[in-house]
């Protein structure tokens, strides 16, 4: 049963990731969450990941995230995603292009025995997404 409690509160952040809804990380994300990869500057908690995906979705106001491969215990979710957007805002510093990204990423997210999010592990292709930005060299 755990596993498919973490599933659905790992599906509930994508969604509010997806929607812009990011408040309800308070209720899916722990106080004293870690994120072992943080983006830079990203804060501790739910208020970290909402500073974060604010910003994401800031730059990318049509941002989806596709889940494309999940394994599960009863404490840890592994997941293959792609997150695509159209870049219509400033990202780190840079005005918006207008062009389209498409990009992969991975991650392992730990639950409590609450269903909620206390480590996160993972990566994403952040240098390919600039390069199809036209911000990063080949």
């Amino acid at each position: 049963m755990a596993q498919q409690a973490n599933i659905a509160a790992q599906t509930a952040f994508g969604e509010a990731v997806v929607s812009g809804n990011l408040d309800a990380l308070d209720e899916i994300v722990a106080s004293h969450s870690v994120d072992h990869d943080p983006a830079p500057g990203q804060g501790p908690g739910p208020e970290g990941y909402k500073g974060m995906f604010g910003e994401l979705r800031e730059a990318f106001p049509d941002l989806n995230v596709q889940v494309e491969h999940l394994l599960a215990t009863d404490d840890e979710l592994a997941f293959a995603y792609v997150i695509s957007g159209t870049h219509l805002g400033p990202l780190m510093g840079r005005p918006a292009t207008g062009r389209k990204v498409s990009y992969r990423g991975m991650q392992i997210s730990r639950f409590d025995s609450d269903g909620k999010l206390v480590e996160r592990w993972g990566s994403s292709d952040e240098l390919g997404m600039l390069r199809q930005l036209g911000l990063a060299a080949l």
